[in-house]
């Protein structure tokens, strides 16, 4: 898919997929990042973690990361479900009633 018919624009979109060439767990982040914003109507982009020296510090050993609204909400292994928590402004953890 071409990056256009992914988003509007980079910074119009609500999900960035950080990721990597080469990673089969980006791309099986993709589908589900693909999945999740095209069914609940939201733009969504993806940026190459060693194209950017910032991204690349911060996420190297991480990807795939998902950015929801600038925030990190999953990374590694990428959940439809928490995904579209992220989305909804929900926590996709618990606090353990020990914390709380």
């Amino acid at each position: 898919m071409d990056h256009a018919e992914r988003t509007t624009g980079v910074g119009e979109a609500r999900v960035v997929l950080v990721s990597r060439v080469g990673c089969h767990l980006c791309d099986d982040g993709r589908e589900v990042v693909r999945t999740v914003a095209e069914a609940a109507g939201v733009s969504w982009t993806e940026v190459d973690v060693d194209a950017d020296p910032d991204l690349l510090r911060r996420f190297t050993d991480k990807v795939p990361v998902v950015l929801v609204d600038g925030a990190e909400k999953d990374f590694g292994r990428l959940d439809a479900v928490r995904l579209r928590q992220a989305l909804a402004g929900k926590r996709w953890w618990r606090r353990s009633p020990r914390l709380r």
